[in-house]
């Protein structure tokens, strides 16, 4: 790499930093045809994000970002300018990041990949990626009639109490099938302030957990959303979805968003029934950090 090639790590997520990045976001949206969506909304120092920029006589190259939940595994997206591809980019700024990653401890990688992006499945490809899943990304566009109704709802919701933390490991254990040991390192990684958890109870009997990420100007991201399977079935997961969104625009929030996993009918018939619509497919790659081609 000469002196007009530089990377850097960024230190601040500022808008001297984030408003070139987004530029380089649109430029790859319209020369590849696709919804890539980077996500810099959700970029802070506090959630631990890490991004890298690929800079040629000052100009935007192209660009790395990536995060764990787990502390095992990271979540990564990029992407490169057009007229840099197939030029050692993307390899340059993944073999920085990928020394960061390994003191970390980081073991596995997960790409995100929007569904129409040519370029980005054919570099998983060549990384030998394994396909993990497909996941829409839904907002809410407009709020049912009827959602509000004089039905008396059998179940409230109340913000997170120190007494509820070990409900929530079980919760979301049970409800997603994962090991109460990765739970807890999960909830260690994403415990910023902007993240607000709730829990849904049935008389005095808690059944179910909704979070939310409020990421600035308005707009707030639904997750981790689920009920204990034992009480699964029963219109619960309704009552507190449709609860919390009436919360979030009872703030002024104005953009609510959450993804659902593709083959996940269920789950997206109800946000659907609820005013979420679809608006980016993505797939996701895993693959072994240490067996990446980077050659």
């Amino acid at each position: 790499m000469d002196s007009t090639h530089r990377i850097v790590k960024l230190t601040e997520f500022t808008p001297e930093w984030l408003e070139p990045i987004r530029r380089l976001e649109q430029l790859c949206r319209q020369s590849d045809g696709s919804k890539l969506k980077i996500g810099l909304e959700h970029l802070t120092k506090e959630s631990g994000d890490h991004a890298y920029l690929y800079q040629v006589e000052g100009r935007f190259a192209g660009c790395f970002i990536w995060y764990t939940a787990d502390g095992v595994e990271a979540n990564l997206s990029a992407m490169v300018h057009p007229d840099w591809r197939r030029q050692g980019v993307f390899r340059r700024l993944f073999e920085a990041a990928a020394a960061e990653m390994s003191e970390q401890g980081i073991q596995t990688c997960r790409f995100k990949v929007p569904a129409d992006s040519e370029p980005g499945l054919r570099c998983v490809e060549h990384l030998g990626a394994q396909y993990d899943g497909t996941q829409f990304a839904m907002e809410l566009a407009a709020l049912p009639e009827g959602l509000a109704s004089d039905e008396v709802a059998t179940t409230t919701l109340r913000p997170e109490e120190l007494e509820d933390f070990g409900f929530m490991v079980r919760c979301l254990s049970q409800a997603f099938g994962d090991e109460e040991e990765w739970t807890l390192r999960y909830l260690g990684h994403t415990r910023e302030p902007s993240r607000h958890n709730y829990i849904g109870w049935h008389g005095e009997e808690r059944v179910g957990l909704i979070r939310v990420n409020l990421l600035g100007s308005g707009t707030a991201v639904i997750h981790d959303f689920c009920v204990l399977p034992a009480h699964q079935g029963r219109g619960y997961g309704r009552e507190m979805l449709a609860q919390i969104v009436q919360l979030l625009l009872a703030q002024g929030c104005t953009c609510i968003r959450l993804s659902v996993a593709a083959d996940n009918r269920g789950a997206l018939e109800l946000y659907r029934r609820t005013g979420f619509e679809i608006v980016t497919e993505s797939r996701y790659y895993t693959c072994n950090l240490k067996r990446v081609p980077f050659d």
